[in-house]
């Protein structure tokens, strides 16, 4: 079943089949709701509601920052817009506020498009496109990218999904990160170099409770499985939704915040956000993909949820 309905995030598409349930929105491709067997696995937020902090959205053509908002191309200084003033930093890429409009919807699918065009800061012709798949557990994704223009274009995807297990208090659930190594930054959160987790706050690889941590940071050296790593947060009647994101995704970043709006409330939440390449990844070529005039790329990730006992 499929239904759409436009709200201040544009049109909403909804996607039902069997024990899954989601709301897509136009603004951003994002994710607004994820329900699978009446349990949420994400918080949400009310359809004439503003987005907090970029819940569920695609981040395309880049994710996270890039240092002054400045990078170069072929010599060539780029000014991008500045979009995180209180850190000088361009954030999350040129698409979090585009409308993108339906390609394809069936059954249990909706494919969303948007172009980014060439601009300041960012010269490039670009197709992008994102594929929601409902599943049995939860939601499947695919993002592909096409160079519409001339020159060899960099492009890197993020994602930005916020989890959660419905009934259970995100504090009280523990996050694994498959991850052994830290993304070390400075205080406006751009990247100084890279350490082993082995010892330090950052190593999650055995699990802890989301009530110790406070995080904005990300990791590499993901632990690669059957072509893909696997991140959780699990309750503790083990109850676990997951994130599997393919091997194009060599990076993972993990936000707390107790501030996330539900209701006339705020509570803890956390974002589990798949990347392709990590902050100021157009300056240091970290994780970039460099597409020729006519190439295309894809990328693949999914989010699912493992009732007790399963």
């Amino acid at each position: 079943m499929q239904t759409t309905e436009r709200t201040v995030h544009g049109v909403e598409y909804t996607l039902a089949d069997g024990p899954a349930h989601a709301v897509i929105t136009g603004v951003g491709a994002a994710i607004r709701a994820l329900v699978v067997g009446g349990v949420d696995l994400t918080p949400g937020y009310p359809p004439d509601r503003l987005r907090p902090f970029y819940s569920g959205t695609v981040l395309a053509p880049w994710p996270n920052r890039v240092r002054d908002a400045r990078w170069s191309y072929r010599g060539i200084p780029q000014l991008l817009d500045v979009t995180e003033p209180q850190r000088g930093n361009a954030l999350h890429g040129l698409l979090c506020f585009t409308e993108y409009h339906r390609v394809e919807q069936t059954g249990n699918t909706v494919m969303l498009g948007a172009q980014v065009f060439p601009q300041h800061g960012y010269p490039f012709h670009l197709d992008t496109r994102v594929t929601y798949r409902l599943t049995a557990d939860g939601l499947h994704t695919t993002h592909t990218v096409d160079n519409l223009g001339q020159d060899p274009a960099p492009v890197a995807l993020g994602t930005h999904p916020f989890l959660c297990i419905g009934g259970v208090p995100t504090s009280e659930l523990t996050l694994t990160v498959s991850a052994d190594t830290h993304i070390d930054v400075d205080e406006r959160l751009n990247p100084t170099g890279t350490s082993p987790v082995q010892g330090s706050y950052w190593d999650l690889r055995a699990g802890r409770r989301v009530a110790d941590l406070d995080l904005d940071d990300a990791w590499t050296g993901l632990h690669i499985v059957d072509g893909g790593s696997v991140h959780s947060l699990r309750a503790p009647d083990g109850q676990t939704v997951s994130v599997w994101a393919n091997d194009q995704f060599e990076y993972i970043q993990v936000f707390t915040t107790r501030r996330y709006p539900v209701g006339d409330r705020f509570v803890t939440a956390v974002a589990v956000e798949p990347m392709t390449a990590p902050a100021d990844a157009l300056n240091s070529g970290a994780g970039l993909r460099w597409l020729e005039p006519g190439d295309s790329w894809s990328a693949s990730w999914s989010i699912s949820y493992r009732a007790d006992g399963q």
